[in-house]
């Protein structure tokens, strides 16, 4: 089965269905800015790649609608610090 990407705004975060697991980043949205606080993935999917998958994601549907980003996620944090091809969207 697939991996089912979505950015389920009623709860304020994006989220990565696959193999039975969803992994979530959560998000605060003011201003034009998202600001992940939080990233999670159940133990058993963990060091599979999941929240990276995951915070690609987010972070390609971030670009497509023009935002910024602010990591307070430390996860996140590394994944930025790892990818420059998504620097330009941290805001500040």
């Amino acid at each position: 089965m697939a991996a089912t990407f979505r950015d389920n705004r009623a709860l304020s975060r994006f989220e990565l269905d696959d193999s039975g697991v969803t992994a979530v980043a959560n998000y605060r949205l003011a201003g034009g800015v998202i600001a992940f606080t939080h990233t999670e993935v159940p133990p058993q999917a963990r060091g599979k790649g999941l929240a990276s998958r995951l915070i690609a994601g987010a972070l390609e549907s971030i670009r497509a609608r023009g935002l910024k980003v602010v990591a307070q996620c430390s996860f996140v944090q590394d994944y930025l610090a790892k990818h420059p091809e998504f620097r330009d969207l941290v805001a500040g």
